[in-house]
């Protein structure tokens, strides 16, 4: 298969699994580029970052449709959000240069996917907690110190792996404001996002990283893959999709970390078989739908 087009196949089936599960855009690609394409950990970086500027206004623009964006909570994060994706990038050149940076570079961004994946456990399980404990409520006020250490913490890591802004932040938000609906919180980071993400892919472009021919070329797949992944989603469960992303995302997080075959093979199965007990208990408990088949559907979200 041509490069190309084999890049365009990556491309949909990583917008697909956004648009199905709402996770997933960064940490997926990247690796894949990495990985499956040898191209430079770095390039991977500064083109997915480069690609996401393009792709996060589309749930952003649902979202804000709907009315579930808190745009006070937006506006607390973007003043360290930005600056903080943007300087990212040039902390992540103190790590050194030629073949030494990308390699640690590498283990960075391995770091950042096992991080994620314990960003996407713990989201799973706060959804749950929220959704049998925690009243919700559209109108909690913002917490400001809070929120603007999150926009610092998030934009860092996004600026440095592009890994974390539709994960990590979202977690964040909800340990911050637990009581915030989960659809406001999810329409609050894809918008933060689009600015944050927009700071980290121009410091990629100034100092070399990001290729624009690959960016568009990851958009020509990815966007339709995000629109079909959509509306799928308003007809089929998301759950096992997203079980199956824990279990790549920590087979990828670990062969970047250089793990052995047995630690990674181990890890994978273990993480599959949670899955599977997640959802047989699930299955008991008469709850069918995930947490963003409940955003989306709290949102009267349709593509």
């Amino acid at each position: 298969m041509d490069f190309s087009v084999s890049i365009i196949v990556a491309g949909a089936l990583v917008g697909f699994a956004v648009g199905l599960t709402g996770m997933g855009g960064g940490a997926l690609m990247t690796p894949i580029m990495v990985m499956l394409f040898g191209v430079n950990p770095t390039a991977a970086i500064g083109s997915d970052l480069a690609a996401s500027v393009f792709m996060k206004p589309f749930g952003a623009l649902v979202h804000q449709r709907a009315g579930t964006v808190r745009w006070d909570i937006v506006r607390w994060l973007l003043p360290t959000a930005v600056p903080a994706a943007f300087g990212g990038v040039f902390l992540l050149r103190a790590l050194g240069d030629g073949e030494t940076l990308q390699e640690r570079v590498k283990y960075v961004v391995g770091a950042a996917l096992l991080l994620a994946v314990t960003g996407m456990l713990a989201r799973i399980w706060l959804d749950r907690r929220r959704a049998a404990t925690v009243t919700e409520d559209a109108h909690v006020p913002v917490r400001p110190v809070a929120t603007l250490l999150i926009g610092l913490v998030g934009g860092v890591i996004v600026g440095m792996t592009s890994v974390g802004s539709g994960s990590l932040v979202i977690v964040m938000l909800m340990l911050a404001h637990p009581r915030l609906k989960a659809n406001h919180i999810v329409g609050t980071d894809l918008v933060q996002a689009i600015p944050m993400v927009a700071a980290a892919a121009l410091g990629h472009l100034l100092v070399g990283d990001a290729d624009l021919g690959l960016a568009g070329t990851l958009l020509v797949g990815a966007i339709p893959g995000v629109v079909v992944g959509a509306l799928v989603s308003t007809r089929v469960g998301g759950s096992a999709v997203r079980w199956a992303l824990v279990v790549l995302l920590t087979g990828s997080g670990l062969s970047m970390l250089k793990a052995s075959s047995a630690v990674i093979v181990t890890a994978c199965v273990a993480m599959a078989l949670v899955g599977i007990v997640s959802a047989v208990r699930q299955r008991r408990s008469g709850s069918p739908r995930g947490p963003v088949e409940e955003e989306r559907a709290e949102a009267g979200v349709r593509v």
